[in-house]
């Protein structure tokens, strides 16, 4: 076979792997993880069953691939965004923006975020996805950490992580039902602000005075 018509296959076969994926995350973000079938995702791809399970062993595991594409994506976000960041206030305002402007034009793949956070929290998770939300948790206590200058324990830099997330996660659960013409983002503005400052303040009272003055000058 030559390289060339092995890599016009590989093109097709790529671009059947792409719809049946986008047609994934479409039939999630309409009738959610439980509801929604093999049938209905070939359905809107087009495609047979046959080439479902070609591309994919179950409808679990193209759950946990489209969750670990998606974290993986908003980990790099926050991270290029964090970089640099010295000061806790800033660091947290950045964390819930990068948040906003992230799924902003990506409601399907809120939807996972969203469903993924309350399976796991019901100890109900898809198989498989639990690493991928830890190692996104695990992003913003890393961040966190690295700002205040102190080794903050892990239980209460979990709850710092769950905070930031729970947060992004009624802001666009509160979007989804709200009237339209209603400004949520004003209304959230003043929320992220009292958050942040929530955020900063508990941190800040969990580290030694001595640490805390060096972490933030300024105070």
């Amino acid at each position: 076979m030559s390289k060339v018509v092995r890599t016009r296959r590989e093109r097709r076969s790529s671009a059947t792997r792409q719809r049946l994926l986008a047609a994934a995350r479409a039939v999630f973000a309409e009738k959610g993880l439980d509801l929604a079938t093999i049938g209905d995702i070939t359905e809107r791809a087009d495609v047979g069953k046959g080439t479902f399970y070609h591309y994919f062993p179950s409808r679990d595991k193209l759950i946990r691939q489209l969750v670990r594409g998606m974290l993986g994506e908003l980990i790099a976000a926050l991270r290029q965004a964090c970089q640099g960041k010295s000061d806790l206030n800033s660091l947290l305002d950045t964390l819930i923006q990068v948040h906003i402007n992230f799924f902003s034009a990506r409601w399907e793949d809120f939807v996972l975020f969203f469903q993924g956070r309350a399976d796991l929290a019901l100890e109900q998770s898809y198989d498989g996805i639990e690493t991928p939300f830890l190692e996104y948790l695990e992003t913003i206590e890393g961040l966190v950490d690295g700002v205040v200058r102190y080794h903050l324990p892990k239980t209460l830099l979990r709850r710092i992580a769950c905070a930031v997330a729970g947060l992004v996660s009624g802001y666009y659960s509160f979007a989804s039902i709200s009237p339209r013409g209603e400004d949520i983002d004003e209304v959230f503005r003043s929320l992220r602000g009292a958050m942040v400052v929530s955020l900063a303040r508990f941190i800040k009272e969990a580290i030694p005075s001595e640490t805390a003055r060096q972490a933030d000058p300024a105070g």
